[in-house]
C-alpha cells in the first residue's frame, strides 16, 4: 500500500500538492525569495547548495531535480558525483567549501555546528548575508527532503527529463517557484 492511498503509485510532488496545498503558496514565496531574490551567493551556488543538501540527505528527487537547476545556471554536471563523494576534490570554486562544510554539518548535526563553522565562511570572503542564505537554502531544503520523503515522492529518467524542460523555459524567472504553484491551480 502506497503512504497515501490517494495519491498514484508513483507519486510525484505535483500529484502532493495538488491533494494537499495548504501552504503551497507560501512555500512557493519563500522558494522564489531564497533561490530568486538577489544574494551574494548567485542562483547556480544556491541551487548547487540545495542540490547537496538533498544528496547528504539522500532525497533522490530533491538531488535530482534541484542538480538539473543548478546545471542550467552553469554548474558543471560532472562535478555533482564527485561533490558528494568528496567536496575538497570536486572542482568547484574553493570558496564554496566552506559553505558546503557548514550546511552539511547543519543538515546532519545542527547542534553540532560552532562559531568556527562560521569563522571559515566569512574567511573565505563571504558575508553574514551569504551565509544567512545559504543556513535559509539548508533548511528549505531540509524541509522539502522530509515532505518528499515522507510522501513518497519518487523520481526517473522521464520524470528528470520533464523537470529539465521545464526548468529551462523558466531559467532568468524570479518566480519560478510561484509560477509552479500557479501551474497547480494555487494562488496567494
Amino acid at each position: 500500500m502506497a503512504k497515501f492511498p490517494s495519491l498514484p503509485p508513483i507519486a510525484q510532488l505535483t500529484d502532493v500538492f495538488r491533494c494537499f496545498p495548504k501552504g503551497l503558496w507560501p512555500l512557493c514565496e519563500y522558494h522564489d525569495a531564497v533561490l530568486r531574490a538577489p544574494s551574494p551567493l548567485a542562483i547556480a551556488e544556491r541551487e548547487l547548495i540545495a542540490a547537496y543538501v538533498s544528496g547528504v540527505n539522500a532525497c533522490n528527487y530533491c538531488h535530482g531535480a534541484h542538480k538539473i537547476y543548478a546545471e542550467i545556471h552553469g554548474i558543471d554536471p560532472a562535478m555533482f558525483d564527485r561533490l558528494m563523494a568528496d567536496p575538497q576534490s570536486a572542482a568547484i570554486d574553493p570558496k564554496l567549501l566552506p559553505i558546503l562544510n557548514y550546511v552539511r554539518k547543519l543538515t546532519l548535526s545542527p547542534s553540532s555546528v560552532r562559531d568556527s563553522d562560521a569563522a571559515a565562511v566569512y574567511a573565505a570572503g563571504w558575508s553574514e548575508e551569504a551565509l544567512y542564505d545559504a543556513v535559509c537554502v539548508c533548511a528549505l531544503f531540509n524541509f522539502m527532503n522530509r515532505i518528499v520523503e515522507g510522501c513518497g515522492v519518487v523520481t526517473d529518467a522521464a520524470i528528470q527529463a520533464q523537470q529539465r524542460e521545464r526548468v529551462a523555459g523558466s531559467r532568468d524567472n524570479p518566480e519560478t517557484y510561484r509560477n509552479f504553484a500557479r501551474m497547480l491551480g494555487v494562488t496567494g
